[in-house]
């Protein structure tokens, strides 16, 4: 399936940073094309289903947070 997605570049130093704006993924490059194609490697690898190798284990734990 294909969608279509909006991304912000902007630069931070040396790097260019692509974020899309419909998913909570970024990525860098040294350029805004390669920011792009990172980006893009990234997307494909969020929407890829997780394959379990090894069950995890949960377990439930207490934290003392000052308010």
């Amino acid at each position: 399936m294909i969608r279509n997605f909006n991304a912000v570049i902007i630069k931070e130093g040396n790097w260019y940073i692509a974020q899309c704006l419909e998913v909570d993924v970024a990525s860098q490059g040294v350029s805004e094309s390669e920011a792009m194609e990172n980006l893009n490697d990234a997307l494909k690898l969020h929407f890829t289903p997780p394959i379990a190798t090894v069950l995890p284990s949960v377990r439930q734990f207490e934290l003392d947070i000052a308010a």
